[in-house]
């Protein structure tokens, strides 16, 4: 039952720390676009992790140009 609760506490912490990163980053006050959902849902989920030192990135892979 411990446990639980534990890592439930864990999660909304971390959840919120995520949140407070979005809010550091001005992402909320931007026009909503898919593009910036994804960024402001992956800062949320990844943003503690900045805090921590790890500065994940994310590379898009490059894509293959089209046929003519």
């Amino acid at each position: 039952m411990r446990v639980k609760i534990v890592l439930s506490t864990l999660v909304v912490l971390w959840l919120a720390i995520g949140v407070v990163a979005v809010f550091q980053r001005g992402l909320f006050s931007d026009n909503p676009s898919c593009s910036n959902v994804g960024y402001t849902l992956g800062t949320v989920f990844v943003g503690p992790l900045n805090y921590m030192g790890v500065n994940p990135t994310i590379e898009c892979p490059a894509l293959p140009e089209p046929s003519e």
